[in-house]
């Protein structure tokens, strides 16, 4: 269901928004009247963007200083982190640390450096929302997942910190842990792995995009002023705790 014009007014920034889950997010976002700057580093992909309401913008969002830059030049109410790598499926002790430091660097060090900087804009406003994409493997850990279950368990904890720093503001800062969804990024995955996530899920269902992108919105609205540093899991059942 769209609620038109739910975002009128409003502006958003998301993160590895020319696909998967920040590509519908940032669509219903622009569809509920609301605009989005679609942020990526793959050029092809946000070449073929062409939404109104959408703009776009090729940057790596692990480099600090130029998330700040854009940052300040967009000045957002809304900021979306979705971008986000998984990493091989290994053991621990098999685990490459280059691939280590990748995920933790994409998955982490960005997602931070773009609270960072949005944070105070949006204080300074009276008014935001910050919505990291989180996973169930950071509450729970998969096996053969070290570093994706890792930095994902460092992105609830840091929006637990940050809503509660942001708690007196009008800005709220939390987070969705999906179960897996069916998305590009399963080709970064094994069989093996992708058939495990499934058999964990009562449901016996992997999430869809929408599904997400409604909790986002929500997340996102004028309607969620009372939930901040919350990890909302979309699991299917599988979450515990």
């Amino acid at each position: 269901m769209i609620f038109e014009n739910r975002f009128k007014g409003r502006s958003a920034v998301v993160t590895g928004g020319a696909a998967g889950l920040g590509a519908g997010i940032a669509g219903r976002i622009v569809a509920e009247g609301g605009t989005a700057e679609v942020w990526d580093i793959n050029p092809d992909a946000l070449a073929a963007i062409d939404t109104p309401g959408m703009t776009t913008r090729q940057i790596d969002v692990t480099d600090a200083t130029a998330v700040a830059d854009a940052m300040a030049q967009t000045n957002p109410d809304i900021l979306v982190c979705s971008a986000g790598i998984t990493g091989p499926n290994t053991t621990t002790w098999d685990y490459p640390v280059e691939d280590w430091l990748a995920v933790h660097n994409l998955n982490v060090n960005a997602v931070f450096y773009c609270c960072r900087a949005a944070a105070p804009l949006m204080a300074a406003k009276g008014w935001g929302r910050i919505v990291n994409i989180a996973s169930i493997a950071g509450k729970e850990g998969n096996p053969n997942a070290p570093a994706y279950s890792s930095s994902k368990a460092a992105v609830i904890g840091l929006t637990k910190s940050l809503g509660k720093e942001l708690a007196t503001t009008g800005v709220t800062c939390n987070a969705i842990a999906p179960a897996a969804v069916r998305t590009a990024i399963f080709d970064q995955m094994t069989q093996e792995h992708i058939d495990f996530m499934q058999s964990k899920i009562p449901m016996g269902r992997f999430g869809t995009v929408e599904e997400i992108a409604a909790m986002a919105c929500w997340l996102a609205s004028d309607e969620a002023s009372f939930s901040t540093g919350f990890c909302f899991d979309q699991s299917g059942g599988r979450a515990t705790a």
